[in-house]
């Protein structure tokens, strides 16, 4: 694989945006993060747009449906099923037909996929439990995706003439680890699943992502404390944290930040509130966490514009369209003061 294929004081997004137009959720993404641009999901549009739908999609040989409790296995694709791939057809329609109008392919562009747990803790078997619960369909469901990908990726390449960057989503991972999502009753929850077994499923998503892309793979969790050892060891390219966070994580946790970082692992550290602040924020407020946990972690701020790359601290589905467009400037300044700092910093 290729060390990276984002350029130093490229800033890109987490994946969701608000609204419900893929044309216009493109172009302004084009525009505003011309360096580092990713699918937009737009998860207002309802069932099949949210990341567990979407990612259903790409599924090979198995569907989904929704019932009252969410979404579930279903025998063959159905209404639900084909809503969600539709949508993800458009967004691929609207995102080729926003770079023919720029006038040429981004530098890389970025997927969101669910990672293999979030997926399997959000999606349930036939009977109501969840897929991480059954081995066989857990393994089911890592292969088909990897699958899906594989397809997913050279059409997301054909369509935009640029390199593809994948990311995996696990907000559900820390809940996973610790045994704190419940049973189908709601009156128990699932036995937690061991780290070893966490970090042995991802590595293997990690590495066929890799495999496919020829580049490193992103893994976003923007929990309080993200798994940032497993992640590293599974083999994750670069982690996507909330940086805002971060400063008042333990000595523990921050062993384990500064050891992948120093290990070359590429931070993507969210840093611009992902909704209106309730008063106006400057390019350095937002900066301070980064430089910050830098400090802490006993890095020359340099390292910014070596490994880092600024993003929202979450998705901006929750956005209002004034907010997301400051946000996505911000972002983009952002990366290009981690370059060349303005004086002061």
């Amino acid at each position: 694989m290729t060390e990276r294929a984002w350029k130093p004081g490229a800033a890109t997004g987490i994946g969701s945006m608000p609204g419900t137009d893929p044309g216009e959720a493109a172009a302004v993404l084009l525009g505003e993060l011309p360096e580092f641009p990713h699918l937009p999901e737009l998860p207002a549009r309802g069932v099949g747009a949210d990341l567990l739908g979407r990612t259903a999609a790409l599924l090979v040989d198995l569907a989904i449906e929704v019932v009252p409790s969410g979404y579930r296995v279903a025998a063959r694709p159905g209404h639900d099923h084909r809503r969600a791939v539709d949508l993800l057809r458009w967004d691929l329609d609207a995102l080729e037909e926003a770079v023919q109008r720029g006038g040429g392919a981004p530098p890389v562009i970025k997927t969101q996929v669910a990672g293999p747990w979030t997926l399997a803790a959000g999606i349930e078997l036939p009977k109501g439990h969840r897929v991480l619960t059954d081995r066989g369909a857990l393994r089911e469901f890592a292969d088909s995706l990897l699958e899906g990908l594989r397809g997913h990726v050279a059409e997301l390449t054909a369509r935009t003439g640029a390199p593809v960057v994948v990311q995996f989503d696990e907000p559900t991972l820390p809940s996973v680890l610790a045994g704190a999502l419940s049973t189908p009753s709601g009156y128990g929850t699932v036995p937690s699943v061991p780290e070893p077994a966490a970090r042995d499923l991802l590595a293997t998503m990690i590495e066929g992502a890799g495999r496919i892309t020829g580049q490193p793979v992103i893994v976003h969790c923007c929990a309080p404390r993200p798994p940032v050892g497993l992640l590293r060891s599974a083999g994750a390219g670069a982690l996507a944290l909330d940086a805002t966070l971060l400063d008042g994580a333990p000595g523990s946790m921050l062993d384990e930040l500064g050891e992948a970082w120093d290990a070359g692992l590429t931070f993507l550290l969210g840093l611009v509130p992902s909704v209106a602040p309730a008063e106006p924020v400057t390019l350095h407020q937002v900066a301070l966490p980064a430089l910050r946990l830098a400090d802490r972690l006993g890095f020359n701020r340099d390292i910014l514009a070596e490994r880092a790359v600024p993003t929202a601290t979450c998705g901006l589905a929750g956005a209002s369209g004034e907010w997301m467009r400051r946000a996505l400037a911000l972002t983009r300044d952002l990366g290009k003061a981690f370059v060349e700092p303005p004086e002061g910093w």
